[in-house]
């Protein structure tokens, strides 16, 4: 067992049952204060640790790197310096906040000096991401849209069992939580027209993702396998990939996602590590066909994480329209960063990687409005007596995550995004 995973652990600060972030977690992220620039924090019940302080006072002296590399705008150059360091000052955090050690806890100056209640915080974009993939691994999410588009009775494309579907993303418009988005605009065509228009779309959607981020890079032409993957990847977010369907519709073919996707992905501003992810590991489903030989794997790699949608129109209440759980995933992060790198690409530090919607079996547990509303042929009552097709103007989409065992809560926090007019 990891040690810092140990569900005995308990903390000297006060935590609720129901956080996401207990002792067990300790997620990593950006914030900042109206007297603290950009740096990195670890989240602790409702309370942020702040790392810079604690490397200015030398509580890191015994791990082999310089802690100035908390006082940056990003994870980045934390993460570069590979998974033994992120480890080893996981392990020494842990050691800090617990309920046997006076190191912080007995210090009343420095506890003031190193907590911050995230509420008084600012989250920011947790790394500077260079690279952006977006893949499409569910495959009840691949058959409702193969039924929706094209014929039921084959739903999935002949490669959809044989590779890791995906596309290049946006990188630059990756956002966190909190950050508005504006309706795109775009070009749209509906079968009675006879040629296109222009102006923003009326069909706007949300996708339940998880994504990961790589923190360690290989070599132009260099692969990896599956079973080397856990050692690049530092951990997960939430995310939430925008999509507007009509302009999807009409500039999906020949070269797949474009405008439709790009104009903004909000993630949740907490890196859960995968560590901190290795209680929940689980077997995912079966794959048949077998996969070919470089995406083949040993062990578990399907984690058991508990996912849920909200809509909030403005001014109303939330409601709960998608519950669902990323360990029905076909493909796992481990087969999709090996392919990724299969062809010699070459990963960076900081690289994002999201799983594609995930959705489940039963409609309650399908990850977009497309298929919640099956194409806005059904739409959704929400609790205010207004009904969604899909996105409207002034709603705020919010998607929140956690796995459970033994007792132990690891949670993600939330993806929160408000959709404003088109400008």
């Amino acid at each position: 067992m990891i040690k810092a995973n140990d569900p005995s652990l308990h903390s000297w600060i006060e935590i609720d049952a129901a956080s996401d972030f207990p002792i067990q977690n300790l997620p990593f992220g950006i914030f900042s204060t109206i007297d603290r620039d950009p740096r990195v924090g670890v989240a602790i019940g409702d309370y942020i640790l702040d790392l810079c302080v604690l490397g200015r006072r030398d509580f890191f002296e015994l791990i082999d790197f310089d802690p100035n590399v908390f006082h940056r705008p990003y994870l980045n150059d934390f993460i570069a310096l590979g998974k033994p360091i992120w480890r080893a000052v996981r392990t020494r955090i842990s050691e800090l906040l617990r309920n046997d050690n006076d190191e912080i806890s007995g210090n009343s100056d420095l506890i003031r000096e190193c907590l911050v209640m995230q509420r008084a915080a600012d989250m920011l974009m947790p790394v500077k991401v260079g690279n952006y993939t977006d893949f499409y691994s569910s495959m009840e999410h691949a058959t409702n849209v193969g039924s929706m588009f094209r014929d039921p009775q084959n739903a999935l494309l002949p490669n959809w069992k044989h590779i890791p579907i995906g596309y290049h993303g946006r990188a630059s418009s990756i956002i966190p939580s909190g950050t508005a988005i504006h309706r795109p605009k775009g070009q749209t065509k509906s079968p009675d027209m006879e040629a296109p228009t222009f102006g923003p779309s009326q069909m706007l959607d949300f996708e339940l993702e998880v994504a990961f981020i790589t923190g360690r890079e290989t070599a132009l032409g260099e692969s990896i396998t599956p079973n080397e993957a856990d050692d690049y990847i530092f951990g997960l977010v939430l995310m939430n990939d925008w999509s507007a369907r009509d302009i999807q519709t009409w500039e999906y073919v020949p070269l797949g996602p474009f405008l439709a996707k790009s104009f903004a992905s909000s993630i949740s501003p907490w890196v859960v590590t995968l560590d901190a992810l290795e209680p929940f590991k689980v077997k995912g489903p079966v794959q048949e066909p077998k996969p070919l030989p470089y995406l083949e794997f040993t062990g578990n790699h399907h984690y058991d994480i508990n996912l849920e949608v909200l809509l909030q129109p403005e001014g109303a209440a939330e409601n709960l329209i998608c519950k669902t759980n990323y360990k029905n995933m076909y493909w796992n992060m481990n087969q999709q960063l090996a392919h990724q790198s299969s062809n010699g690409c070459n990963l960076q530090v900081g690289d994002m990687y999201a799983s594609g919607t995930i959705s489940g079996a039963e409609k309650g547990s399908f990850g977009s409005m497309l298929e919640l509303t099956w194409r806005g042929t059904d739409p959704i009552l929400l609790s205010d007596g207004t009904k969604r097709a899909f996105v409207n103007d002034g709603d705020t989409v919010i998607m929140r995550g956690h796995s459970e065992y033994n007792g132990v809560r690891i949670g993600f926090g939330e993806v929160r995004s408000q959709v404003l007019p088109s400008i």
